[in-house]
């Protein structure tokens, strides 16, 4: 099968020819119709993480079940399904406690030692990236890494569902716990941004900040639920800026999606009394944060908290948010700026990095 592989870190992605298993076990054979490109495939590109390569990305993928293991019991073939980077056992005490994002032994959703590999190339090991690896014409994964979908949302806005829209609108719904009355900030206001904007306003939020360079994006967000908007080259103090327009200290809650220190600092700047910011963006290692833990966290009340995936539970929340779009009251059409040819992905992502469009997604025949 066609897939861009990743050879090495800062490297290109190159289109080749790769071999995949057939599945085993619990495991689900998909041939991909879309796969979005997300940022955080772009940071694995360009930054080292310790990932092993020649490896495929790609985790916003949806698709059709072609083959299903011996032992898979919640998918069959025919299903339409969206991959979800949240992999986990169902078993261990933080599944059992409804935090499948939390999993102890996410291990259990990949193939184990002396298992041939789901990704080959001349008979060597190609890694698979977050169980998924969506850049290619066919993906295999663990049951537990696929939800399946109603088959009238369209694969290019059905693949969105499972990174984008849960990781944004999560942060909002489930770790902020956006109540109604409540001020928000959103810094960077790209797939992950938008989705962060419209679960605050699902959840109720009185005042919805977007804060981006880009003046496209800031159009965009008041279309997604952004009520003001502020670009940090217009204002002398961003701070300040915040502070009038909640006519307090600052917002309740600030969601970093862009992953720059700068930025991350400013989301604890911002925050009123008691107030809360999330780190969504994905910071270099190594990046240290310069904040004074007296002054900026202790004596304001604040909270400084990673975000992994919207702490979502993808099989109850990725049904519900394609609910949503279906009722008129979730916005997964503007998210798509353009769709791609997978021969495209370079140039989609250099597009993608100029900062002026939501996303790209790669469709298939």
């Amino acid at each position: 099968m066609k897939a861009a592989v990743l050879n090495g870190v800062g490297q290109d992605f190159v289109i080749e020819d790769i071999d995949i298993a057939d599945p085993i076990g619990r495991e689900v054979l998909i041939d991909v119709k879309a796969c979005g490109l997300c940022h955080s495939d772009a940071h694995i590109r360009d930054h080292d993480f310790g990932f092993p390569m020649p490896t495929v990305l790609g985790h916003e993928l949806a698709g059709v079940v072609t083959k299903v293991g011996s032992d898979v019991k919640e998918i069959a073939a025919g299903d339409h399904v969206v991959g979800c980077l949240v992999s986990f056992c169902g078993h261990c005490r933080r599944c059992a406690a409804g935090k499948p994002y939390e999993c102890e032994h996410p291990e259990e959703t990949r193939r184990g030692e002396g298992e041939a590999p789901r990704l080959s190339r001349n008979g060597e090991t190609v890694t698979q990236f977050s169980e998924l690896s969506g850049f290619a014409e066919q993906a295999l994964a663990h049951e537990n890494c696929v939800v399946r979908v109603t088959k009238d949302i369209p694969f290019e806005k059905a693949c969105l569902l499972g990174c984008g829209v849960v990781t944004g609108a999560g942060a909002a719904i489930n770790t902020a716990e956006v109540r109604v009355g409540d001020t928000v900030a959103v810094i960077g206001c790209g797939g992950v941004g938008l989705n962060a904007v419209q679960g605050a306003r699902l959840a109720g939020a009185h005042k919805i900040i977007a804060i981006d360079l880009q003046p496209e994006k800031l159009e965009l967000a008041k279309t997604f639920g952004a009520t003001h908007t502020i670009n940090p080259n217009e204002v002398d103090d961003v701070v300040a800026a915040v502070q009038e327009i909640t006519e307090t200290s600052g917002v309740d809650h600030a969601f970093e999606v862009i992953g720059l220190k700068p930025t991350a600092e400013q989301a604890i700047k911002i925050l009123g009394v008691g107030g809360g910011a999330y780190q969504i963006g994905m910071i270099p290692i190594g990046k240290q944060l310069e904040i004074d833990p007296f002054v900026d966290i202790l004596m304001q009340q604040r909270k400084y908290q990673g975000v992994y995936m919207g702490s979502a539970s993808p099989k109850r929340d990725i049904p519900l948010y394609a609910d949503l779009y279906q009722q008129g009251r979730f916005n997964l059409d503007d998210l798509v700026s353009k769709t791609i040819r997978l021969e495209d992905i370079n140039a989609g992502y250099a597009e993608l990095e100029c900062g002026k469009i939501a996303r790209s997604v790669i469709v298939f025949d």
